[in-house]
């Protein structure tokens, strides 16, 4: 996959501020026409880097419930079943991992469900204990300033680079670093699929 560049980087701006832009807004913005905006929106949805245009729902204006942020101090070892038992929370809206360990989510509950949650994430062993903060406003605003995309080897993790190559497997998307990594990853797909 080729690098992203300024162009690339703005479109990603627009549609991050608005996914509903149109082609037209975006090309006017980029000194395109909306044919090669179009263009290059499919390659970044190929390339894995748009992954889908979603809608932001308020939640506040749709259920009640109080916003919660909840820090879940976790035993060394225990991560991931916590970080699981968390994932399976709907109402958990954001769900972050530290680099110690911990695992930290943002959920609106009522008062009768938060105990209930909490002792569902305690039944996946090793929480050590929660912090649990009432919220008064809650604000996300997810933006491309300020960072670079880097794809990540689907087979060694390594950073994909300009040599990089992208190929569909199945019916997922995978970037690799080399040659020699998208080989491995498609052999090991192959037997897989063969059940081997």
């Amino acid at each position: 996959m080729r690098d992203l560049d300024e162009t690339d980087m703005t479109i990603l701006r627009i549609l991050s501020a608005d996914a509903r832009a149109s082609y037209s807004e975006i090309g006017e913005e980029v000194d395109l026409s909306a044919p090669a905006v179009s263009d290059r929106v499919s390659r970044l949805e190929e390339a894995g880097v748009i992954r889908g245009f979603t809608l932001d729902l308020d939640r506040s204006q749709l259920q009640g419930g109080v916003p919660l942020l909840v820090t879940v101090d976790v035993d060394p070892g225990h991560t991931s079943a916590v970080r699981a038992a968390v994932d399976d929370i709907e109402a958990a809206e954001h769900v972050f991992q530290t680099a110690d360990g911990d695992v930290v989510f943002h959920a609106r509950l009522s008062e009768s469900e938060v105990e209930e949650v909490l002792a569902g994430v305690a039944g996946a062993g090793g929480v050590a204990d929660f912090d649990v903060t009432m919220l008064t406003d809650v604000d996300w605003t997810p933006t491309v300033s300020g960072s670079g995309f880097a794809l990540e080897c689907a087979e060694c993790g390594n950073t994909v680079g300009s040599e990089g190559q992208a190929s569909k497997i199945g019916d997922s998307v995978y970037h690799f670093c080399c040659l020699t990594c998208k080989g491995r990853f498609e052999q090991r797909h192959e037997r897989l699929e063969s059940g081997a």
